[in-house]
């Protein structure tokens, strides 16, 4: 399936670092700067590449769990999950370095029950304790079909800055775009136990592309 609402190729909270970045480039050049104006073109070509927002095609099928960022899976661990489903789930870790895509993505289909946001620390992402400890935001979706999804956007040591584009009771479309964790981080995507799983630790995901299972 297409990508949904496409929109323009970059991510908007990336507007005011490119402008500004831009704005540098075009003003060094004009006082005949040229290394400076050389350094900030550069520094224009990073920070749009870093905020950029490319289209997926969205795999279709009942029951699908896509990936909610890009990234590399670290850790695919069984546990009782304590603050929002409060059952034992299949928790799949996605950690963002800093050159993946950082826009993320509705891991499946169904309604956002609620958005609970977690002030906290800014340990390095991929530690096991960044789970309970960092900073974070936490989608909890009601399936299409019933079973309950947990979708956390975790906070890391360079990526300060979480933001989400939904609230509760907005549907939930697959692979549809609801934020993004500026720099990097990781993401967790706690599912229900029986989940079949179509990934592995060390496999590489795309946001939205990537089928991480079937409910």
């Amino acid at each position: 399936m297409a990508d949904r609402a496409v929109g323009v190729p970059f991510a908007k909270e990336g507007f005011p670092f490119i402008g500004a970045a831009a704005g540098v480039t075009l003003f060094s050049g004009w006082l005949g700067w040229t290394p400076v104006a050389v350094v900030a073109a550069g520094l224009t070509l990073f920070v749009s590449w870093f905020f950029r927002n490319p289209a997926r095609v969205i795999p279709e099928g009942p029951g699908l769990v896509v990936a909610p960022g890009d990234g590399k899976v670290i850790a695919i661990e069984e546990e009782f999950e304590p603050r929002y489903l409060k059952e034992r789930s299949l928790r799949v870790t996605i950690f963002l370095n800093v050159f993946d895509v950082h826009i993320n993505r509705i891991p499946c289909e169904g309604v956002i029950e609620d958005v609970q946001y977690q002030p906290g620390l800014f340990l390095v992402a991929s530690k096991p304790e960044a789970t309970i400890k960092n900073e974070q935001n936490a989608l909890m979706i009601q399936a299409a079909g019933g079973a309950k999804v947990l979708c956390v956007q975790v906070a890391g040591l360079i990526a300060r800055r979480i933001v989400c584009w939904v609230s509760p009771k907005d549907r939930a479309r697959l692979g549809e775009r609801f934020g993004l964790i500026r720099f990097g981080s990781r993401m967790d995507t706690f599912l229900p136990i029986g989940t079949k799983l179509r990934v592995a630790v060390g496999d590489r995901v795309k946001g939205g592309a990537t089928i991480l299972g079937d409910l």
